[in-house]
């Protein structure tokens, strides 16, 4: 699987600590940014894949699990430091689950919402995978 961790900047002060995302810091355009919160415990999110968009997610605030699929295996990640982000290439199903009380999930994307650009179906994101 072709995800990776990434260190983001952390700018230590005794005001507090700032980490920042510019440039260089994802591999990509930046040009949609979104933020999961108040998300019910027990809830789930995700339960998708994007044919070309990739994704770059931080746990600002608590803790989840972004469970990873790349057709062939499954690995589980669990965000929950606001200096590491999870970058997601396109082709990855994702499912975020376990979310704490109180926890944000910010999503850096590649690309603007495009719904032809999402795989819903888990069985037909294993048969898009297969072709391959």
């Amino acid at each position: 699987m072709k995800i990776k961790i990434i260190d983001l900047p952390k700018i230590e002060d005794p005001r507090g600590n700032l980490s920042v995302i510019e440039k260089d810091t994802v591999p990509f355009a930046i040009k949609r940014v979104y933020y999961l919160y108040d998300v019910p415990s027990g809830a789930e999110r995700g339960g998708h894949a994007h044919i070309v968009q990739s994704a770059f997610l931080v746990a600002l605030s608590g803790s989840f699990d972004v469970i990873l699929n790349d057709g062939v295996g499954e690995q589980v990640i669990t965000l929950n430091r606001p200096n590491k982000g999870l970058l997601i290439p396109e082709g990855v199903w994702r499912e975020l689950k376990n979310f704490s009380s109180g926890s944000v999930c910010l999503v850096v994307s590649s690309g603007e919402f495009d719904e032809t650009d999402y795989i819903r179906d888990f069985e037909d994101f294993v048969k898009t995978k297969s072709l391959y």
